[in-house]
């Protein structure tokens, strides 16, 4: 995880890191066995408790799409999302934050070679405590569903803190992981699919947004017997956060969308389509403290935009902060910003809920209206 929001030295560091891994024999072309799960120096690492009332029940799904050949590697489509939901009372095993085998290429690329968090090696990532219970028995209703889109070079597990408190305020949270773009991801067979080299960096972020784009719209399609998919919201981080003001340009399901941190621009400086012309749906803008990169994009969209929009930023935040790097890095020793962990956390998931309720369920609690003295991290720039 870049310490910048900029797409350009992410890519330097992937590209430095892929080629390292690839030498080492760490970053294998199909697979990393799941029996090779990291040694644990750190223990006790935990996500932050929930805020909302429900307990919150979490299942994988391993989801094939036969109608698209594999833009990355040819075959066939094949994902793995998570899906956390509000959950009825009841024994249970804690869910896993990583299945071993994607924590341990985590650990030994990923953590400190592509994202850079500079923690402490064989640090036990399958171990880290979640809130939630491994296929708990789903709370009768139809709850409002979001989609999770992670970071370039992160998993999908990494915004697990703020995909399980949503679900505890009830709503479904369903995240995804794009395979071969994503650092890792463990299969029900056991493999582990690694990300192919970035290359020239904005043919590869064009390509992997368009990707994540049909990626999103099929999960919708495939979970649209299950869950109540006609009124979407959307939440990412980084290049996750530009995927949810493109998927909400390419799909009117999506209503409501965040972009945590993320630039609407492409590598070589040019806008975006949604920077260039706007959404005519709510969107929420937060960005990281200082100087930054995002500026022409997000002007741009805020200037073409016809819907609701609001630009935020968190005081004393790096670009990690709007992930589970809040938490997870300071229980690890490593500083992250000058926010205070528990205020980042705190912070964040009361604007993030504020604005889902407001334009999913037509519950203005008016937070998203001005500068509050309950967060006075939080800034509001437009």
């Amino acid at each position: 995880m870049s310490r910048q929001a900029g797409w350009g030295s992410l890519i330097t560091m992937m590209r430095r890191s892929f080629l390292l891994a690839l030498t080492a024999g760490l970053l294998a072309a199909t697979a990393v066995p799941a029996s090779a799960a990291p040694a644990p120096a750190v223990p006790g690492l935990a996500l932050p408790a929930l805020t909302g009332p429900h307990r919150v029940g979490e299942t994988e799904l391993h989801l094939v799409d036969p109608s698209r050949p594999d833009p990355w590697r040819g075959g066939v489509r094949e994902l793995m999302v998570s899906v956390h939901y509000p959950a009825l009372p009841g024994p249970g095993a804690p869910a896993p934050y990583m299945l071993p085998g994607a924590a341990a290429h985590f650990d030994a690329v990923t953590a400190n070679g592509l994202l850079g968090l500079g923690v402490p090696g064989g640090t036990d990532w399958a171990g880290v405590t979640t809130r939630s219970r491994r296929d708990a028995v789903p709370m009768p209703g139809r709850w409002p569903v979001i989609v999770y889109s992670p970071g370039l070079g992160e998993p999908r597990t990494w915004g697990t803190a703020t995909t399980e408190d949503l679900a505890s305020r009830g709503y479904v949270v369903v995240s995804i992981d794009h395979t071969w773009e994503a650092p890792e991801v463990q299969f029900p067979d056991g493999s582990v699919r690694t990300m192919v080299g970035p290359g020239d960096p904005d043919p590869f972020l064009r390509k992997a947004l368009d990707v994540r784009v049909a990626d999103t719209r099929f999960v919708l399609d495939a979970l649209a017997s299950r869950l109540d998919v006609r009124r979407v919201g959307m939440i990412g981080h980084s290049l996750g956060g530009t995927a949810a003001a493109m998927t909400m340009a390419a799909d009117p399901r999506v209503v409501a969308g965040i972009n945590l941190d993320g630039n609407l621009t492409w590598f070589d400086g040019s806008l975006t389509p949604p920077a260039a012309h706007g959404l005519d749906r709510p969107f929420l803008l937060v960005g990281e403290d200082g100087e930054t990169d995002t500026g022409p994009g997000w002007d741009a969209f805020l200037t073409a935009t016809r819907g609701w929009a609001r630009q935020l930023r968190l005081a004393g935040s790096e670009h990690a902060t709007f992930t589970d790097a809040a938490t997870l890095l300071p229980q690890l020793g490593v500083p992250l910003g000058t926010i205070e962990p528990a205020t980042a956390v705190r912070t964040q998931r009361a604007y993030i809920a504020s604005f889902f309720d407001r334009w999913l369920r037509g519950r203005d609690d008016h937070l998203l209206d001005g500068p509050s003295p309950r967060y006075p991290q939080m800034v509001f720039v437009h």
